[in-house]
């Protein structure tokens, strides 16, 4: 009986839309994301559009999930946390290694004007770019390729999202990040934090906020 009753509520587009405002609020206000921006967006893209379908019933509880290729979509909170750390706004460029699903560039796209996006696994680079043409986003830009290279012709970029783990921050990304903007990337083997680096005049000043698990980053 029980089974009758909950399939047609996952089947139903309002379900997800109830189950992701109540995601934002749970998950990720109550956990102290307080730009609005990021609300909104957190709010707005559908995640359970970017997640295999025999999955899509978990899209909205804050866990990663798999999406093939060994590779995962990043729980909720951390995509909120991110992109609240990364300190973006509207006219901004921002350069994202690891597209993975396109969910994280999606979020971005709502704040930005644009959002350049590179993944390694060629399957997964292809089908993200797929789904955010079909969702109609016009501003991001999808590159199949090596992320420790960066995108060098369309830097510098004010904001660098890494989705993966390297164990040392690539030098060639400080290089392509603006004077004043900010790289948040996961950096670690098996213990990882998640660190926040702003390039200034001077040089760079890093901070480690929390630790986390990211999938290793592939040169």
């Amino acid at each position: 009986m029980y089974l009758f009753l909950i399939v047609p509520l996952l089947c139903n587009p309002n379900s997800y839309s109830h189950f992701r405002q109540k995601m934002v609020e749970t998950q990720i206000v109550k956990r102290g994301i307080k730009d609005t921006l990021v609300l909104s967006a957190m709010r707005k893209v559908e995640r359970h559009l970017f997640v295999p379908e025999r999955l899509r019933e978990m899209a909205y509880t804050d866990r990663p999930l798999p999406i093939g290729y060994n590779q995962t979509i990043s729980q909720p909170y951390i995509v909120a946390l991110m992109t609240e750390l990364v300190n973006i706004s509207k006219d901004d460029k921002i350069l994202e290694i690891g597209t993975g699903s396109g969910y994280q560039a999606a979020v971005l796209a709502e704040i930005v004007k644009e959002v350049y996006t590179i993944e390694i696994l060629e399957p997964l680079a292809q089908s993200a770019e797929r789904k955010l043409k079909e969702l109609g986003y016009e501003n991001i830009f999808v590159r199949y390729g090596d992320g420790y290279k960066g995108w060098k012709e369309k830097a510098p970029f004010d904001g660098i999202i890494v989705t993966c783990a390297p164990e040392t921050i690539p030098e060639e990304l400080i290089r392509e990040l603006k004077i004043g903007g900010r790289m948040v990337i996961p950096v670690g083997d098996y213990f990882q934090e998640l660190i926040v680096v702003t390039k200034t005049e001077e040089g760079i000043k890093k901070k480690s906020i929390i630790p986390v698990r990211f999938v290793p980053m592939v040169h």
